[in-house]
């Protein structure tokens, strides 16, 4: 077994668990990961030909990197917020393979470049170090990642910060001013200022959870049609009512699920990225009603339009972190040696899985089992636990349609195969507590039917 992830750690995530300090071993991969990836960048920017990075942006480059490193002298921790951020992931991967793939600048590389100057500016502001710098506002909106952004001209725009106050001078515009407030939010009565809105922590001691709908790279490069997504929006005053309320309901539904999910909730999850609707959502569409999904280069974020209830937003969470963990430890150890063709069904799939994205599936949709069961059986009203039972008999019949083909794969790795027996101990665990009549013979119709149309559109599952 390898050492990177001990056996215990291994038979928890197994079964959709984890403790924090399973979790922790996660993120610290994570974490170190994203820190190497930084560095990388900084090296091919020097290695880069002068058309792709010349002399003066090169210079800028070094610039910002020192400020970001007198930055983290003074407050590391919030330098490591901004360093950190899920969305940071996108931005440095995009920009490193503009830099090693590309002969010349373009401006997608051209405001790569430019985006670092704005993180360090945003972790000299968190680290209370006076910054003046100059930014430029591109798509109507000047970016201080993690923080909030300015509705401004596109063209360049000084920041000055020193105190408790930050300057910011766009072009077109008469200056604005922003304070930042003790709780370390940055506020201002100029409404060309959107902040990022701060939703309460998971559990006390945590760090509270940013909604994040300012980062301009918070969907880019995600091909979200393409999934089912819809695309990223801004939430105004009434949206962010709504998201709050549904936020302060999420933490009682997170505990019926068991402590498990508070835990990877209040460990895993840095920020949430809302979304629109759904493609073809609404009165006449067809498309399901809310969407959700993560990014691997993004690690800790949750994209999600907004949910209908407390409920299904728990439920958005155990399903996605899910998906943040089992990618992360396929990023620590590998999990199987299947190639990537799309060929299996999955029944909460239209088209052909890989053999990646049907261990994806099955994994969050086990925990989604799991959760149902344990709402079910700890609600109160009829209404709810009818739901839920509804959910969970829906749920644990998709897996039990694909666990065959994980099992009988004979390229899962030692980790993987470890992985793969604790799901298939879940699974009949959950036979414990049975729905009520009926429930299942719905799911089984469900599947059943699913798989027919399926097998019209693509064919027989190959093997």
């Amino acid at each position: 077994m390898s050492s990177a992830v001990p056996d215990r750690a291994l038979r928890e995530l197994g079964r959709t668990e984890g403790t924090a300090d399973t979790l922790g071993l996660l993120v610290r991969d994570q974490d170190t990961r994203r820190l190497v990836l930084l560095r990388a960048l900084l090296d091919a920017a020097a290695a880069a030909p002068v058309t792709l990075c010349p002399p003066p942006l090169l210079d800028r480059l070094h610039t910002d990197w020192a400020l970001l490193e007198a930055a983290e002298r003074t407050d590391r921790a919030a330098v490591r917020t901004v360093l950190f951020h899920p969305m940071t992931g996108p931005w440095a991967e995009g920009l490193l393979a503009g830099l090693t793939t590309r002969t010349a600048a373009g401006p997608d590389l051209l405001a790569g470049l430019a985006h670092l100057t704005a993180l360090a500016a945003a972790a000299a502001i968190r680290a209370g170090m006076p910054v003046t710098v100059r930014l430029t506002a591109r798509g109507g909106q000047l970016s201080l990642p993690t923080l909030g952004a300015v509705r401004a001209e596109d063209g360049p725009a000084d920041v000055a910060f020193a105190g408790e106050e930050m300057t910011v001078r766009p072009a077109g515009g008469p200056p604005l001013t922003v304070r930042v407030q003790p709780d370390g939010t940055l506020t201002s009565a100029d409404p060309r200022w959107l902040p990022v809105l701060m939703l309460h922590p998971v559990l006390p001691g945590t760090g509270p959870v940013p909604l994040d709908d300012v980062d301009p790279y918070r969907t880019r490069g995600t091909g979200l049609e393409r999934h089912g997504l819809s695309a990223a929006t801004h939430v105004d005053d009434q949206a962010r009512k709504a998201w709050i309320v549904s936020w302060a309901g999420v933490e009682p539904l997170l505990r019926l699920g068991g402590e498990h999910r508070l835990t990877e909730a209040a460990v895993l999850l840095r920020c949430l990225v809302p979304l629109g609707p759904p493609p073809g959502s609404g009165p006449t569409g067809e498309a399901a009603a809310h969407c959700s999904g993560t990014r691997r280069e993004a690690f800790g974020a949750v994209l999600s339009s907004k949910p209908a209830t407390p409920a299904y937003f728990a439920s958005t969470l155990v399903h996605e972190l899910q998906h943040t963990k089992l990618a992360a430890l396929g990023a620590l150890v590998p999990l199987h040696h299947e190639d990537a063709t799309p060929r299996h069904f999955a029944p909460w799939r239209t088209d052909p899985r890989p053999f990646d994205g049907l261990f994806q599936g099955a994994y969050s949709h086990l925990a989604l089992a799991d959760y149902w069961q344990r709402f079910a059986l700890g609600a109160r009203r009829v209404t709810h636990r009818d739901l839920a039972w509804a959910e969970h008999a829906r749920c644990r019949q998709q897996v039990g349609a694909v666990l065959p083909v994980l099992a009988g794969s004979a390229q899962l790795t030692t980790e993987g195969r470890v992985l793969v027996n604790e799901m298939i101990t879940l699974y009949h665990r959950l036979e414990d507590s049975p729905p009520p009549t009926g429930h299942l013979a719905r799911a089984d119709a469900y599947v059943n039917t699913t798989r027919v149309i399926w097998q019209q559109r693509n064919g027989s599952p190959r093997t």
